[in-house]
This record gives C-alpha cells, sequence and structure tokens, in this order.
C-alpha cells in the first residue's frame, strides 16, 4: 500500500515509538495526525506534514473527533499505528501491600481498550474509503510488547494489558478482512524511549547486555522503520512481530 498522499493516525505520537512513527510516515508523504495528552503536545517538535491533536485514547468523543478530522483531510485515511501506553510497575503482594485494583484497571484501560477504541474508530473511517487494488483499504499496527510473552517480576498489570493487545491481532484481522483492513502487532523489547531517560548509563548498559544481538538498546526509528514495511507489504496481516533482537526476559 502507497502512503503518499494518504492520511495517517498515530497514537503516542508526540514522543517515543509514537513520536518516530509519526516522522517516518510524513517522510513518506503521509499527512499525519499525532494523538497525544496536551502536555506530551506541547514538548513535541513541530514537523512538517504532522498535525498534533489533543486526545486521550480512552475516551471515545475525543477519539472519534480526531479520527473525523484525519478522514477530512482531503486524502483517504489508510494507515493507523497504536503507540499510546503506559507501563507503572506493582508487584500482586509487596511489603507495600496488595496491588492497587485502581492502577491494574487503569493500565488496561488505557493500554488495552484505548487501543481497541482507536482501532473501531479508525476502522468505521477506512472502510469508507474507496478501495483499492484486491479491495485494499488500510491497516492497523497495534503495539503489544515483549511482555506480553515474557512478563517480568511487578509486569502483571503491563504483561496483562500487552497480551490482550496481542491476542486482538488475529480475531481483529478477521473481523476486517471483508472491509479491505488489515491488523498487525510489534512486540517491541527494550526500546530507548523517554521511558529510559531518567534511568542511569550503567542500567542501561545493564539491559543492552541482556540482548543476545545486536547487544544494545533498540531505537524508536527502528520500530518506525518495521511500521513502514507493514503498512507498505500487503500481505502481513494477523501476526505479532517481536522487535527485540531475540530478547526473552527473565523473571527480573
Amino acid at each position: 500500500m502507497r502512503i503518499l498522499d494518504t492520511a495517517a493516525i498515530v497514537t503516542g505520537g508526540a514522543s517515543g515509538l509514537g513520536g518516530a512513527t509519526a516522522k517516518a510516515l510524513a517522510d513518506k508523504g503521509a499527512r499525519v495526525f499525532a494523538l497525544d495528552l496536551p502536555a506530551g503536545i506541547e514538548k513535541a517538535p513541530q514537523v512538517d506534514g504532522i498535525t498534533y491533536v489533543a486526545a486521550d485514547v480512552t475516551d471515545g468523543d475525543q477519539v472519534l473527533a480526531a479520527v473525523e478530522q484525519a478522514a477530512a483531510a482531503g486524502v483517504p485515511l489508510r494507515t493507523v499505528v497504536n503507540c499510546a501506553g503506559i507501563g507503572p510497575s506493582a508487584r500482586i503482594l509487596s511489603k507495600k501491600g496488595r496491588h492497587d485494583l485502581g492502577l491494574f484497571r487503569k493500565v488496561v484501560e488505557i493500554n488495552l481498550i484505548g487501543t481497541f477504541n482507536v482501532m473501531t474508530l479508525a476502522a468505521e473511517a477506512i472502510a469508507k474509503t474507496e478501495p483499492l487494488e484486491d479491495g485494499a483499504r488500510g491497516v492497523v499496527i497495534n503495539t503489544a510488547s515483549v511482555a506480553a510473552f515474557d512478563g517480568q517480576i511487578g509486569q502483571v498489570a503491563y504483561s496483562a494489558s500487552k497480551g490482550g493487545v496481542a491476542g486482538m491481532t488475529l480475531p481483529s484481522a478477521r473481523d476486517l478482512a471483508s472491509q479491505g483492513i488489515r491488523v498487525m502487532t510489534i512486540a517491541p523489547g527494550i526500546i530507548d524511549t523517554p521511558m529510559l531517560a531518567t534511568v542511569s548509563e550503567d542500567f542501561r548498559a545493564g539491559l543492552a547486555a541482556g540482548v543476545p544481538f545486536p547487544k544494545r538498546l533498540g531505537r524508536p526509528d527502528e520500530y518506525a522503520q518495521l511500521a513502514i514495511d507493514i503498512v507498505e507489504h500487503d500481505y502481513l496481516n494477523g501476526e505479532v512481530i517481536r522487535l527485540d533482537g531475540s530478547l526473552r526476559m527473565a523473571p527480573r
């Protein structure tokens, strides 16, 4: 599928994986609508081809308004990349007590339900576009994590939410096949995003040493490159791709 002269939605698009993907799509000639919270947008770089839209992925009305804005861009909406998410850590039982139910609910609400919300509302708009060759209309790329499969101590909420994203992939692709919409998921390993910016260099080096090859942290632009490949490769559908240097996470 060609990216030039199409519209794209990227959630979490102000920084990190979403920021890199929004830029990569814009560089390919897409009109990108980068959804993020207002605080993130305030710090986001101004990039030609990217329009920042304040929206909470868990809010149906806000996402619908953003989708309608993208669909009215004058070019067909073809691409959605869901990168918005959070990753707090807490054990089921710890010295501080039991895992807070509200925190568990919040992680699932943002990472899993937010992804479903954006995918559903955007797919409805994509389904109204004129089909391309073979009836293709567009693609949704969701973001899971290696924690969906190798969850560590303290990641019960995060792993549950990302496992849900991975589990949605195939049934979503089957649901949307009749509309010509593909669904893929990327499961990143340890990527050098702003979430890691506050840790020490020694800690970062330790994380990198655990990756079989290449022995380094992944880069947001590598995620973006894979997202571009998925968009352009029409026979990729219904699959989860690990982007992790063959990393398998230890218990802690």
